[in-house]
């Protein structure tokens, strides 16, 4: 344990700098960067917390009731620390999603192990936002919160996969040769994706698509639940639409590595009961569905960053636009029923 620790301490690998200024103390105003992945994260746990309060309602397995636990921990541990940051500002608190928003006297929507895999979705959601925030927040005080806030969501993550693999629910990421030698590209043929000599996908090819179907087939078992339960009709055909897009999406993907008899993330709908009394108001499912898919976008621009084939990029072209629109029809909607609220905004000068 102890030759463990020493290798995971970084300054056993760095020196310390012992350099301070008074420009990033606690008592420097908010710049653009601290005021918005601040609000970010203020509004993304305030739903997590509601969602995750529902399905502690419904959890009999120890284990999975144990992680909900701590993701509601976690949840509500960031909240009363942002809210601390917001007041000693003078910053007005976002209303986000409250308890209005959330009918816990529902019958159960989702099965037990759907759980895990929406915390492992949350959670990584969440990982985004922190791991971005961090070399941009200049405040020390504010950036080392949101490195206790990846810290601890990392170890909810580890715990997650550990429950996932533990109980069979997800299929272990694929296994390829390891390399003998150095291999260097030599040929534009390596781009190819639809004709000529294509090329196997080389790993991070792999583990994106791995990684997309992962999210997509949680996001689709979320939102047949939501489809089952909304009362607006215009909510109800637009998450009609989103269905139908994660199909698609998860085919398409799941083909790519079914090609080269690479394994693939299941369907999780079955997870999702027959119940048709929502649990969630209209608000809270359209914003998560909103913001899901937004998420979405962020997950395959890194996708197409890591991608080497023209086929693959197409397929991720695609899936973009159509994500792109999705969350446009979803933000109209909040828009004309009042529900979006707004992010801090610069002076308008006009």
């Amino acid at each position: 344990m102890e030759q463990a620790d020493k290798i995971l301490n970084p300054m056993n690998v760095m020196k310390p700098l012992n350099l301070s200024t008074q420009e990033l103390d606690e008592s420097q105003p908010f710049t653009v960067t601290e005021m918005g992945k601040l609000w970010t994260t203020y509004m993304g746990n305030s739903m997590s917390s509601q969602i995750i309060t529902y399905f502690l309602q419904h959890c009999e397995d120890q284990q999975i009731k144990s992680l909900l636990e701590n993701g509601l921990a976690l949840t509500k541990d960031f909240l009363q620390r942002i809210e601390k940051f917001f007041k000693n500002e003078n910053f007005h608190i976002p209303l986000g999603i409250t308890k209005e928003d959330v009918n816990l006297d529902a019958p159960r929507l989702y099965k037990d192990e759907f759980y895990v895999h929406y915390l492992k979705y949350a959670a990584k959601a969440g990982m985004s936002i922190y791991a971005v925030a961090i070399p941009l927040v200049m405040r020390e005080d504010i950036r080392e919160f949101f490195a206790y806030a990846s810290q601890c969501t990392t170890i909810l993550l580890g715990q997650i996969n550990n429950v996932l693999f533990d109980k069979k629910l997800i299929v272990k990421p694929p296994i390829i040769p390891t390399p003998e030698k150095n291999d260097f590209i030599t040929n534009q043929s390596y781009l190819n994706g639809w004709f000529g000599d294509v090329r196997p996908l080389h790993a991070l090819e792999i583990i994106h698509l791995y990684d997309n179907i992962e999210n997509n087939t949680t996001s689709k078992a979320l939102l047949l639940g939501f489809y089952q339960t909304v009362k607006d009709e215009k909510i109800k055909t637009l998450f009609k639409r989103g269905l139908e897009m994660t199909d698609k999406a998860v085919k398409q993907f799941t083909e790519k590595l079914h090609i080269e008899n690479l394994q693939a993330p299941s369907y999780i709908d079955h997870l999702v009961t027959t119940s048709t009394i929502s649990p969630f108001s209209d608000k809270i499912m359209l914003f998560h569905k909103f913001d899901m898919f937004s998420i979405k976008i962020r997950t395959m621009g890194n996708s197409i960053a890591v991608n080497g084939r023209r086929d693959i990029s197409a397929l991720y072209g695609r899936a973009l636009i159509n994500n792109g629109l999705f969350v446009d029809d979803a933000a109209n909607i909040l828009i004309d029923k009042g529900w979006l609220e707004s992010p801090p905004k610069a002076f308008d000068r006009s």
